[in-house]
């Protein structure tokens, strides 16, 4: 079995109504994997929202991937703030060997410093179909994968926790 290590972030920014979080909305093709049959064509695709996250390269950091991806998938720097967690799973490649992957993402609390939310370069495009701000109340019911969205309950829980954070 394969095996793949990634990192990825938790974004949040206080604003007016409250805190808000970082999503991305994954392009179709790559949500779904394999094409679709004919039948299965015709019903409409459920969007996929993820957190931005991506492989660590040899040699870097988690913390220093989780920070790479978040700027290139959103258009956004932050700053740590905690590890959440790790979450780990398997799952089939549906592309090229269709290997078995057992995959470990490090998470961590990331507090916005700059940027604008979605200005990333054409060429992310074929990874990440937009990305956006979301109020951080509803984020574990918006995100697609139960892992992230139980790494979303984790960081309102830290906030809750720290409101000076």
């Amino acid at each position: 079995m394969v095996r793949e290590i990634s990192a990825g972030g938790v974004v949040i920014r206080k604003g007016k109504g409250g805190w808000r979080m970082a999503a991305i909305e994954l392009p179709l093709a790559l949500a779904t994997g394999a094409p679709r049959s004919t039948k299965r064509a015709a019903q409409r695709p459920k969007r996929v929202i993820a957190l931005p996250k991506g492989l660590v390269d040899p040699g870097e950091p988690p913390l220093e991937t989780a920070l790479r991806e978040v700027r290139e998938e959103t258009g956004l720097t932050a700053v740590p703030i905690t590890k959440l967690a790790d979450i780990k799973y398997v799952y089939v490649r549906s592309w090229g060997d269709g290997e078995r992957v057992f995959k470990i993402v490090s998470f961590y609390l990331l507090r916005y410093h700059s940027g604008r939310i979605n200005d990333i370069v054409p060429e992310m495009r074929i990874e990440v179909k937009r990305a956006f701000w979301t109020l951080f109340e509803e984020a574990p019911a918006l995100l697609s994968y139960k892992g992230e969205r139980d790494i979303a309950r984790l960081a309102l829980e830290y906030l809750k926790s720290k409101p000076d954070t």
